[in-house]
């Protein structure tokens, strides 16, 4: 099952193609490149987070966050995925699928970092243009919600790029670093069209190696998990 390859062992893995990147779920083979692009980048992360337990960035902790990627992809909870530059690999950020709802809704919330050195060179934008297919068209999902700091200027201009539609707002959302901070609500839905120009992710070969892993089963229009 190539789920408990990408977390726990180091052989080839499928990935989703963008312009200039790529995304595969993450592998314990990671640990270094991901402490050290966080550690790098602590300050210009934390003010947009959560705040960082103290051993966040121990290599006990990375694997507890491993075992933690497995169960709820397992369970069809959230997908997370790292983001690379394609030309030499290099680790560039993250990306999450997360709040997996079925039943009626077939909705997701997205969430995403970026390390610091690799900001505001149109990364993101392709990455999450990327995922997208791989959320509709493997996950079946019809509604990807989003949501921003109301002053976090490149991220709502990424998101409206990609398709994202703004439709609210929402005081005291979420506690980011120990404040809790009122934010923007953005949704995408699967007929809505992005911008001219914006990259579409490749997920030939993906789709089967998903399926087949993690047992989804197509009921009454829902996709279900087997363990």
């Amino acid at each position: 099952m190539w789920l408990f390859k990408s977390v726990f062992a180091p052989d080839q893995l499928p990935v989703i193609a963008g312009e200039g990147v790529y995304l595969r779920v993450p592998q314990s083979s990671d640990f270094q490149a991901w402490r050290d692009l966080r550690a790098e980048s602590r300050t210009f992360l934390t003010p947009w987070e959560p705040v960082w337990p103290s051993d966040d960035l121990t290599r006990g902790a990375y694997r507890r966050r491993m075992r933690r990627y497995a169960r709820d992809m397992m369970a069809d909870e959230a997908y997370p995925l790292f983001l690379f530059r394609s030309h030499d690999h290099a680790l560039v950020g993250g990306l999450t699928l997360s709040n997996i709802r079925r039943g009626v809704c077939q909705a997701a919330s997205l969430g995403y970092w970026m390390g610091e050195r690799y900001a505001g060179q149109g990364y993101m934008s392709a990455g999450v243009a990327a995922m997208l297919p791989l959320a509709y068209d493997v996950l079946h999902l019809r509604r990807i919600e989003a949501a921003c700091m109301t002053h976090n200027t490149p991220s709502i201009r990424l998101l409206e790029r990609l398709g994202f539609v703004r439709e609210g707002y929402a005081r005291q959302y979420l506690c980011i670093n120990g404040i809790w901070e009122d934010h923007l609500l953005f949704a995408r839905l699967k007929g809505d069209c992005p911008k001219p120009h914006t990259a579409r992710g490749s997920i030939d070969g993906f789709q089967d190696d998903l399926e087949d892993g993690l047992g989804l089963q197509r009921r009454s229009g829902t996709e279900r998990v087997r363990p």
